[in-house]
């Protein structure tokens, strides 16, 4: 109950800046425009009357916004703010604050009421409503914004845990010739390239790149590695991880790759070209 309540004072607190702000622009606005005859007062007696037409707006404005909160403190549920605080709080300002100016005007101010004096001042009590609900729906999109970041944060840490997870998973490349079989992370093969009747893996040992050559296929070992979605063909005859891909080079018609710690080019067909770039 009491850490309900001090969030009630903080957000009324914050709520009071902003009422305050609407109800001076509401008292510069009836100030400059002079929408109401109030010629039998002098510019002093004039000045303390158009305070009162904002403090009006302030008033109506605060007790509408300190029952909305404290209904939803007391029921301990969000009411959404489309259904109560755009429509029926800014209903409740429009209606009190328009039958507040008329009855200030008419019995303070001696302003004669008709049709078009109350068509200004219905117009006038509109805009805080405007304002409110502009402020709410700026809000609550800036929350919604800040909840979706903080989920997004979650997610890329899950997915890091997984990729890393999944790239320190080893994988056997299976030889010819038996003993030569090579057991490497999947993190640490950087490509495999055709060469004949072998194959070249191209892997991380250290800080440095190695090679190794295994008397299988490439079509056999793409079989081998094609669980892992970070491994792509760009060409007939070598398949990448993407995550030694430094950068796409082009050259007019030609495309080729440079692998990070490596200085051969690897090339790339226009074959696999669209989906290495959706790739990266």
């Amino acid at each position: 109950m009491k850490i309900k309540l001090t969030q009630f004072i903080y957000s009324f607190k914050e709520d009071l800046k902003l009422l305050l702000s609407i109800s001076f622009g509401v008292f510069l606005f009836v100030l400059f425009f002079q929408p109401f005859p109030l010629d039998k007062f002098d510019f002093n007696n004039r000045l303390l009357f158009e305070s009162g037409l904002g403090a009006i707006v302030f008033l109506f404005m605060a007790l509408v916004r300190f029952f909305v909160e404290w209904f939803k403190q007391k029921y301990d549920q969000r009411i959404p703010e489309s259904v109560l605080s755009s429509f029926v709080g800014g209903f409740l300002i429009l209606s009190l604050s328009s039958v507040a100016f008329a009855f200030y005007l008419r019995y303070v101010g001696s302003v004669s009421i008709t049709f078009y004096m109350m068509l200004k001042v219905i117009l006038i009590c509109l805009l805080p409503p405007v304002a409110l609900n502009q402020y709410d729906t700026i809000t609550e999109l800036k929350e919604q914004n800040a909840s979706l970041l903080h989920e997004k944060i979650i997610i890329q840490e899950r997915v890091e845990k997984y990729e890393e997870d999944y790239l320190n998973k080893s994988i056997e490349f299976i030889s010819e010739n038996s003993f030569d079989n090579l057991s490497l992370l999947i993190a640490d093969i950087a490509f495999l390239k055709s060469a004949d009747n072998y194959v070249e893996i191209v892997f991380r040992e250290g800080d440095n790149l190695k090679k190794k050559l295994l008397r299988n296929t490439l079509r056999n070992i793409e079989q081998q590695i094609k669980p892992y979605s970070n491994f792509i063909r760009c060409h007939r005859g070598c398949i990448v991880n993407v995550h030694y891909i430094e950068k796409l080079n082009r050259n007019y018609s030609n495309h080729w790759l440079t692998i990070k710690g490596y200085t051969e080019q690897i090339p790339v067909s226009r074959q696999y070209l669209l989906k290495l770039k959706e790739a990266l």
